[in-house]
């Protein structure tokens, strides 16, 4: 065995296994995931709901602008008898019976149909069941059924009734726009002066707790009601995401439930934590009216764009990981096994998924290779060793199609396509002059989709430095677990062909043309000399020597080593990479983060000189201290995993629980909630919030995006393919951080 194979060997060694302890890993414990379904009905009007009730068979009753609906084994029907126009109220009593509202009175429903009662016919807008049987109220009055008899009793308190609710202790509770009524044994009050009774006198919904407290939802917030006095209130001071309130209900798990014009905000009182539920990932329109639990602990919710549910069920992360994978096969992979998002013809219809190409084609698939090298290292599943091997044959085709002798191509699309995105144009001096004074940087890339020399495919050139760190990460991985030698030698071959190709380009990747593409600039030249490239400097220079170290360790050629050290020693660039990550408001970006987590495990566990590796640690920690907030997994475990002494494991898998199974890339806006500030921090643009919202709160996305960003997302246009997920799963495994959840 030659020294440089033998140093190979040994490098392989020492990065197989965790450079640091991570102590007990985080138990797989099972945890409530939630996710949503959307029950849309047929019509406008339809879809203009105002009340939900649930009856004991699980069915979902609707009071709609055009009448009661009920929703059946996934199908919406109009019940027999059920009357014509505005229904406004709709309850399921203790015995299963259900009740309608109107605009022209009162209606009870059987299996046979329904029945009007006879002795109303005024509108109801609120109905409950108290201890003499059923009590309907309207603007002109309460009627109650006592042995079969109605009783009506004259308004005492203001006719905008929105909401009723009675408890046996603390009597009957009417919720008004003026003020929230009690009438009990005890006599009778209307609750209105703020702030000694109410938080605000627009009162909405009512409800009562087990411990016998009223909660009422009104605009302005929600005020609690203890022995006849309020004892608490919360406003978006205290957390409440939005001050809108528009009903109230106290969820089977304890949970304070109130519908908002923002969504669905949760209260937890042990914890006094909020959480939001909104956009259109969790409903059908922020708007809610009404919400009506399941026994199944299912909440249905009222909007007015449809009714939706978001439900519950036990999961592990494994099998999370196990839900993402089968989603990222049936709908991410396309010819010639390039792994990335889809987009929907329908936003938001997952049946109408179609493949899409993207820029970072390349290097996310290199991300998913990565993945899959990860978890076949940890369950030593043969598909996941297979998928690996199919996403390189992939990126090594990204480079034989280009026709050249080490060129590499962002991606590739059948050759029939005709809607890819930076179509090949004609650009004209007038847009070549105003891109020039915009980018001096800027190269004119007229012919960006070149076709491939057998005419099946079409390849997109001007390959960013994104693409090359991507895959020479990848390479990397691939060679360090790839338990095949014949595997093993045609990452060698890739990488040389790849290496050597920058090499004679003068450490910068040229397209075609000769010259170098707008972002693959490495060289010296340009770093070191030309004042455009300043703030690539050091993300450069660490890049350009995480290639050369890892092409050393991949193929043993000493001549690559001696590339690494002509430029530390003529040029500076560990130098350069010692605070690669820039903080500078205006070139500070978490694109950069994202490409330097690419950098560091190469470059750290191949460099055995203490000097240089004191250095690149110094780099990593910088790198770390500028996204230690950012919950984000993957840049924890990696930090953790490479030497870091203070991370937050805790935090990752946090993320990884919270994270929705939902990956439809949904327009999610944070920017109108009060429970926030908006900042210009960590970067000046966009609007961001000042603290870091829970992963269920925020838009799916991948690593290089800004997770504080206040609003995010396409609007349902497009799925992203889970990789961003898998992982820092699979990566937290390996690594001792996630232990396996017990069988």
């Amino acid at each position: 065995m030659t020294t440089s194979r033998l140093l190979s060997v040994l490098f392989l060694f020492v990065w197989a296994l965790p450079l640091q302890a991570p102590g007990e890993p985080i138990e797989d414990t099972p945890f409530i995931q939630e996710y949503h379904e959307a029950y849309p009905l047929a019509s406008e009007k339809e879809n203009d709901v105002r009340r939900l009730a649930v009856d004991p068979k699980g069915r979902v009753w609707a009071a709609t602008r055009d009448g009661v609906r009920v929703l059946d084994e996934g199908k919406w029907t109009t019940p027999n008898g059920a009357g014509t126009g505005l229904s406004l109220a709709v309850y399921c009593d203790s015995k299963g019976a259900i009740w309608a509202g109107t605009w022209d009175g009162l209606y009870t429903f059987t299996d046979n149909g329904a029945a009007k009662i006879k002795e109303i016919n005024e509108p109801i807008s609120a109905i409950c069941e108290v201890k003499d049987g059923i009590t309907a109220v309207g603007p002109e009055g309460l009627w109650t059924n006592t042995s079969g008899a109605w009783k009506k009793e004259e308004t005492k308190w203001p006719r905008s009734v929105n909401d009723v609710a009675f408890d046996s202790t603390t009597g009957l509770w009417i919720a008004t726009g003026l003020g929230l009524y009690n009438k009990s044994d005890k006599g009778e009050h209307l609750y209105y002066k703020q702030p000694d009774e109410l938080v605000s006198g627009a009162v909405r919904g009512v409800a009562i707790a087990n411990d016998g407290r009223t909660w009422a939802g009104s605009l302005g917030g929600l005020t609690v009601i203890s022995n006849g006095a309020r004892s608490a209130g919360y406003g978006p001071a205290e957390g409440l995401p939005n001050y809108d309130v528009h009903c109230v209900a106290l969820g089977p798990d304890g949970r304070v439930w109130a519908g908002t014009a923002l969504g669905v905000a949760r209260f937890d009182e042990s914890t006094k934590q909020w959480s939001l539920r909104h956009s259109r990932r969790w409903l059908l329109d922020d708007d809610v009216r009404d919400i009506a639990f399941a026994a199944d602990g299912t909440a249905w919710i009222a909007t007015k764009a449809g009714v939706s549910a978001i439900k519950r069920k036990t999961m592990t992360l494994e099998e999370k990981a196990a839900y993402f994978l089968d989603v990222q096969h049936k709908r991410h992979v396309r010819a010639p096994w390039i792994v990335e998002r889809c987009k929907l013809r329908t936003p938001g219809d997952l049946s109408t998924f179609a493949p899409e190409d993207d820029d970072n084609d390349g290097s996310y698939t290199a991300f998913y290779m990565i993945q899959e090298l990860y978890r076949y290292a940890v369950t030593k599943d043969p598909e996941a060793k297979e998928h690996a091997k199919k996403a390189f044959d992939l990126i090594d085709f990204l480079q034989t199609v280009t026709g050249t002798k080490g060129f590499i191509a962002r991606t590739v699309v059948p050759s029939d396509w005709d809607m890819m995105h930076d179509g090949n144009e004609v650009v004209t001096p007038e847009r070549r002059a105003e891109s020039r004074v915009n980018d001096p940087r800027w190269k004119p890339v007229e012919q960006r989709w070149r076709p491939s020399a057998d005419g099946k495919w079409y390849w997109k050139g001007d390959t960013s430095s994104d693409e090359i760190i991507g895959h020479f990460n990848g390479f990397y991985v691939y060679y360090t677990f790839m338990d095949d030698e014949a595997e093993k030698e045609r990452v060698r071959s890739l990488t040389r062909r790849i290496m050597d190709y920058i090499i004679e380009g003068g450490y910068n990747l040229n397209d075609t043309d000769g010259t170098h593409t707008h972002w693959a600039v490495w060289a010296p030249e340009k770093l070191l000399g030309d004042p455009d490239w300043r703030a690539e400097r050091g993300i450069n220079s660490l890049e350009m020597l995480t290639f050369l170290k890892t092409s050393y360790f991949i193929t043993g050629d000493k001549k690559y080593q001696e590339h690494y050290e002509k430029l530390i020693k003529e040029y500076g660039y560990a130098e350069n990479a010692r605070h690669a990550k820039t903080y500078h408001p205006s070139e500070r970006t978490h694109i950069d983060d994202e490409l330097l987590s690419f950098a560091y495990p190469a470059i750290l566990s191949c460099e055995n000189d203490p000097e240089l590796l004191a250095i690149y640690r110094e780099s990593f920690d910088w790198w770390y201290k500028g996204l230690s907030k950012d919950e984000n997994p993957y840049f924890n475990f990696l930090y953790g995993a490479y030497g870091g002494k203070e991370f937050h494991a805790d935090q990752g898998v946090a993320f990884l629980r919270d994270a929705s199974l939902d990956l439809i890339d949904w327009r999610i806006d944070n920017s109108a909630r009060e429970d926030i500030n908006l900042v210009r921090a960590p970067e000046i643009e966009p609007m961001q919030t000042d603290r870091m919202l829970p992963a269920s709160e925020r838009a799916v996305m991948r690593w290089d995006k800004n997770p504080w960003m206040a609003a995010n997302g396409s609007g349902g246009d497009n799925e992203q393919s889970g990789t961003y997920w898998l992982m820092p799963y699979w990566f937290g495994r390996y690594h001792g951080y996630i232990s396996a959840p017990e069988k």
